[in-house]
């Protein structure tokens, strides 16, 4: 449902092409078949060329519910390292799905479960500007 430009490091392109073909090869899901397309229509760059303020994995985005206008902020990751009360939201989930690649200032129509949101990305923190968490191990890098 988002139609505008998105941006995916040449990292997270491959990462996530693994992802979506391992999980597709067990189960076909609507967020599945969501994140596949987002990924098919992605502009694919460099690491170093990415825009700032473009959602990527492992980056903080703080976002605005324009309905609700309640604010929240999460850290996209893989779902194997997702866990709410840690602020780490799964690439899997209707609203990672809907923010990776976008960037700030971006308004995101997408259809969640409870009907259509659209979220406003307020800020984006790139992961290499995080403060270092512990390591989990992971099959995605």
């Amino acid at each position: 449902m988002n139609h505008s430009t998105i941006y995916l490091t040449s990292a997270d392109h491959s990462k996530l092409r693994l992802l979506l073909a391992s999980a597709l090869r067990s189960r076909s899901s609507n967020s599945l078949l969501q994140l596949k397309a987002e990924v098919d229509r992605a502009v694919v760059l460099d690491p170093s060329v990415i825009p700032a303020g473009v959602v990527t994995l492992d980056s903080e985005v703080e976002y605005e519910d324009l309905k609700t206008h309640e604010t929240e902020k999460y850290i996209i990751t893989f779902p194997e390292r997702a866990n709410v009360d840690q602020n780490r939201l799964s690439i899997l989930a209707p609203i990672g799905i809907a923010l990776i690649g976008c960037r700030e200032g971006d308004v995101v129509k997408w259809s969640m479960p409870r009907g259509i949101r659209q979220l406003k990305i307020k800020h984006v923190t790139a992961a290499a500007d995080l403060p270092a968490s512990e390591p989990i191990a992971s099959m995605w890098g």
